[in-house]
C-alpha cells in the first residue's frame, strides 16, 4: 500500500510519515476529524461493553450499541453517552436524548442502556478522555524566544515566543511554554509540563513532571518576612526556594512564594484553584484540593488529601492533619487533627458548627424569649419582697 497517497497519513514537519492523529495541532480537542486532506469525516466509535470494560462498569441492556460522542444530560443527542452521579437527577433517565448513561452501581433498571460504575462520574471522565485526547506536536523553538546558552533543553518542545529562559536552566522533554513564560536562572521543569502565557517562574524553582501552570501563575517571588527595627520593616532575605513535585495542577494568578530558608514543596497530585496565596516554607501534602481565595500562612504544614474549601484562611506555624475538610469561609487558628471536617471561625468541628448555625439563626427569637422571660421573673421577684414587707 502506498501510505503516502493514503487519507490516514500525512507527513509530520519532522518528515516522517504518521498517522493522520499523530500530526494533530497542540492542544486539539477531537471526537471525530473533519475536513482532512480528501474531506474525509473519521468519527471515534465504541460498543458500549467496549466502554464498559474500559472503565471498569457493568452494561445493563444493549452493550453492542454504538457510542460516537459524549455530552452533558440535558445536551446528548442519539449516539452520545452521558451520565448521572447526583440521585436527585435520576428523573431525567427517561428524559435525556443520549443512547446510553453512566450511572451508580445501585441503578439497575432503565429505560436506555446503562454503564453501571461504582464512581460514575471518574467512569464518565475516563471516557472523555478517550473521545477527546489531546496529543502532543512538538512545535519547535520560536526564533524570538530568548533562550540562554548555558540553558539545557530537552526533546520535542514547544516554546512560544517572548518566553525568556534564564541561565542553567534544565528544560526537560515534551515541555510546552507558552507566550511571555519568564523562567529565572537555575530553574528546573520536568517533563510533559505545561506553562500557560505569562507564568512567572523566579530563579532556583524545581517544577516536576506533567506539572500544569495556568496563566498569571508566579512560582517563588519572594516570602514576606520583615522584622521591626523601631518603627522601621527590614526585608528578611528570602533565600530558600520552591519544589513543585509531579502531576501539580495550579490555577491561574495564583502565588507559591519562596522559602525564606530551606523549601515551599507542593507534594505531588495537589491541585490549586484560581487566586490562592501559599507563603514561604508551607508544605501541602500529596492529593491536596485547595480552592479558590485561599490564604495560606507561612511555615504551615498541610496534610495528605486534605480539602480547603474557597476563601478559608490559615495562620502560620501550625499543622493540619491528612484527610481534613474544612468549609467554605472558614478561619484556622490551631492545629487540625487528621481524619476530621472543621468549618466557622474560628474553625471547629462541622457537627458542632452546623448546631452553632442553627442555634445562631435562632437567637433573635431567644433573646425576646429570655427578655418575657427576666420581666416575669421581675415581677415574681417584686411580688416576694412587697409579701415579705407585709408580714
Amino acid at each position: 500500500m502506498n501510505f503516502e497517497n493514503s487519507d490516514l497519513f500525512r507527513i509530520d514537519p519532522f518528515g516522517k510519515l504518521r498517522p493522520i492523529f499523530a500530526c494533530l495541532p497542540v492542544g486539539r480537542d477531537f471526537g471525530f476529524i473533519d475536513n482532512l486532506k480528501a474531506g474525509i469525516e473519521i468519527r471515534m466509535k465504541k460498543k458500549l461493553k467496549e466502554l464498559a470494560e474500559f472503565v471498569g462498569g457493568t452494561v445493563v441492556g444493549d452493550g453492542e450499541v454504538e457510542i460516537t460522542g459524549v455530552a452533558s444530560i440535558d445536551e446528548a443527542e442519539a449516539g452520545q453517552i452521558t451520565f448521572i452521579a447526583n440521585p436527585k437527577y435520576l428523573r431525567k433517565l427517561g428524559e435525556t436524548r443520549a443512547s446510553a448513561i453512566i450511572v451508580s452501581d445501585k441503578v439497575t433498571t432503565a429505560d436506555k442502556p446503562l454503564i453501571c460504575a461504582a464512581n460514575p462520574h471518574l467512569a464518565f471522565v475516563k471516557i472523555l478522555t478517550l473521545f477527546f485526547p489531546k496529543p502532543y506536536q512538538s512545535k519547535g523553538i520560536a526564533p524570538d524566544a530568548q533562550v540562554s546558552p548555558t540553558a539545557q533543553l530537552g526533546k520535542d518542545l514547544t516554546i512560544y515566543p517572548y518566553v525568556y529562559i534564564g541561565d542553567r536552566c534544565r528544560i526537560e522533554d515534551c515541555v510546552t511554554l507558552y507566550p511571555g513564560v519568564y523562567v529565572g536562572e537555575d530553574t528546573v521543569i520536568g517533563e510533559d509540563s505545561i506553562l500557560h502565557p505569562n507564568v512567572s517562574v523566579y530563579s532556583g524553582s524545581v517544577i516536576g513532571k506533567r506539572v500544569i501552570l495556568h496563566s498569571g501563575v508566579v512560582i517563588g517571588a519572594d516570602g514576606f518576612g520583615f522584622v521591626k527595627d523601631g518603627k522601621t520593616n527590614v526585608k528578611i532575605p528570602q533565600v530558600g526556594k520552591v519544589i513543585i513535585e509531579d502531576d501539580v495542577e495550579i490555577g491561574a494568578n495564583s502565588t507559591i512564594d519562596r522559602a525564606a530558608l530551606g523549601q515551599t514543596i507542593i507534594r505531588r497530585g495537589v491541585k490549586i484553584d484560581n487566586l490562592v496565596q501559599v507563603a514561604h516554607n508551607v508544605e501541602i501534602g500529596e492529593d491536596s484540593i485547595i480552592i479558590a481565595h485561599v490564604g495560606i500562612a507561612g511555615s504551615t504544614k498541610i496534610g495528605k488529601n486534605v480539602i480547603l474549601a474557597g476563601q478559608v484562611g490559615v495562620v502560620g506555624h501550625i499543622e493540619i492533619g491528612d484527610n481534613v475538610m474544612v468549609g467554605a469561609q472558614s478561619g484556622v487558628g490551631q492545629n487540625l487533627p487528621s481524619g476530621q471536617a472543621f468549618s466557622g471561625s474560628p474553625a471547629f468541628p462541622h457537627r458542632e458548627w452546623l448546631r452553632a448555625v442553627n442555634i445562631f439563626q435562632k437567637l433573635p427569637e431567644m433573646k425576646k424569649t429570655l427578655t418575657d422571660i427576666e420581666a416575669r421573673l421581675k415581677k415574681v421577684e417584686q411580688a416576694i419582697s412587697e409579701k415579705g414587707k407585709e408580714t
